[in-house]
Formats: C-alpha cells, structure tokens, sequence
C-alpha cells in the first residue's frame, strides 16, 4: 500500500515536471510483473523504452510479460533486443531459448541455451531447458547429459526423472526408463503422462502385463485418455 501511494505521488509531481522517469517506468513495471498484470506491465515497459529505446532491463523484462501472455513469437524479437543492448547478461538468451522452446524451435533453443550457459554456468535451470530442446532434438544422450546435470543439483525433481525417462526410452534403455518414470511418480503421483508411459513401457518391453496395467489405471483416474485405448485392448 505504501509503494502504491508512493507511485501516486511520482505521477502527480509529474504533471508540473516532465512525467515519470525512465528508471520511474520501469520500476512501476516491475510492480505489475509482481502482480501477474502483463499487458500492463508491457505498457510501462513501453513507456520506458519510448525515453530509451536500448534499456536492457525494460526489454528483457517486457519480452517475460509477452511470454506470460503467451506472445511466444512477439517476446523472441524484444528478447534479441534485450541482448544486442547487453549480450553479457545471460538472462535475455536463457528467455529468448525459452520462447523458442515453445514454439517448437529446437534447433535454436539449444543455441540460445548455449551461450546463456556459457555467460552463467551456475543457472542450473537451463540445464534442464535445453535438455527438453535435446529432447524435442531426439538427441537423447545429451539430452541425458543434461537432465543428469540438473538432478546433481536436486535429485528430487519429479518432471527431470519424467523427461530423462523419455530421453532414455529414445536410447533404446527401456529397464533404466523405468527406473527414471518409476522415480518420477513417487515424485509426484499426480502426473499421468507418467504413469501412462511407464505401463506401456512395462507391457511392451517387458511383458510385466499385470503392474502395466496398474499404471495405466492410475493413468486413466488422472485423466490421461490415452490410457483407455491400451486397458482395452490389454486389461480387459
């Protein structure tokens, strides 16, 4: 409440000055960042940008409120922007990788990831983004090369296991993909993705019929359709 009348006061000291300041602009978009209100947090970014056009912060910052708009192809121009005003700051290529990570952009994602690494090889986060763009790669050992990294990190994160699952089924390693998908749901027993690939993985590699089927039951009682096709035609 006190920042919010703060503000109030900076706008009507600027209808005798010169209006807000860049710094002032951004510093409101940041606010609205904080409250999840994108489109307005893009319009005071704009504002900002109007006073300087190669603010980096403003420009890393308006391509994240895009990205949580969704604006995935929108926000990979601001992001470019971002770091041709500081091409030393890892967090505009890190965003950029992850706007092309959406849009299906592998190739590029993994790029992007690259030098983000290489500016900052403490940001574990990215080992685990461009192990997904691997992934969407099929480039399955260094996508586990990846995920691998990530888990050095923090072993208990349910969504890695998932995907180095995945990445290890691509490798042909059905016996360690369960081991990874069987980690995964005692993670995290609400993912369905997971227990749906891990009964077929248990059934078609396996021939382990009984507990595929249990997985995929489990599967169905998440939500995950694509379970039914299999219980009928197998565990019926």
């Amino acid at each position: 409440m006190l920042v919010r009348k703060l503000w109030i006061l900076i706008v009507a000291l600027g209808l005798y000055a010169c209006g807000p300041t860049e710094e002032e602009l951004v510093a409101e978009g940041m606010t609205n960042m904080d409250g999840q209100n994108w489109d307005q947090a893009v319009s005071y970014f704009d504002r900002a940008l109007d006073k300087n056009p190669g603010n980096a912060t403003a420009l890393n910052a308006k391509g994240v409120a895009l990205f949580q708009l969704e604006k995935y192809k929108e926000a990979i121009p601001v992001f470019t922007r971002s770091i041709q005003a500081d091409s030393i700051n890892y967090k505009p290529w890190f965003n950029r990788g992850n706007a092309n990570l959406e849009l299906g952009n592998f190739k590029e994602a993994v790029s992007d990831y690259n030098l983000a690494n290489g500016l900052d090889p403490s940001q574990t986060d990215i080992y685990y983004n461009r192990g997904l763009a691997l992934l969407g790669l099929e480039e399955y050992e260094d996508a586990l090369l990846d995920f691998d990294a990530a888990l050095q990190v923090n072993p208990n994160q349910a969504l890695v296991h998932f995907n180095r699952g995945k990445a290890l089924l691509g490798n042909n390693n059905p016996v360690a993909a369960i081991e990874a998908l069987t980690r995964s749901v005692d993670l995290n027993k609400s993912n369905g993705a997971a227990y749906y690939l891990l009964g077929v993985t248990r059934m078609s590699a396996l021939g382990q019929k009984e507990k595929g089927c249990v997985d995929l039951k489990m599967a169905l009682s998440l939500g995950y359709q694509e379970a039914q096709t299999w219980l009928n035609d197998f565990c019926e």
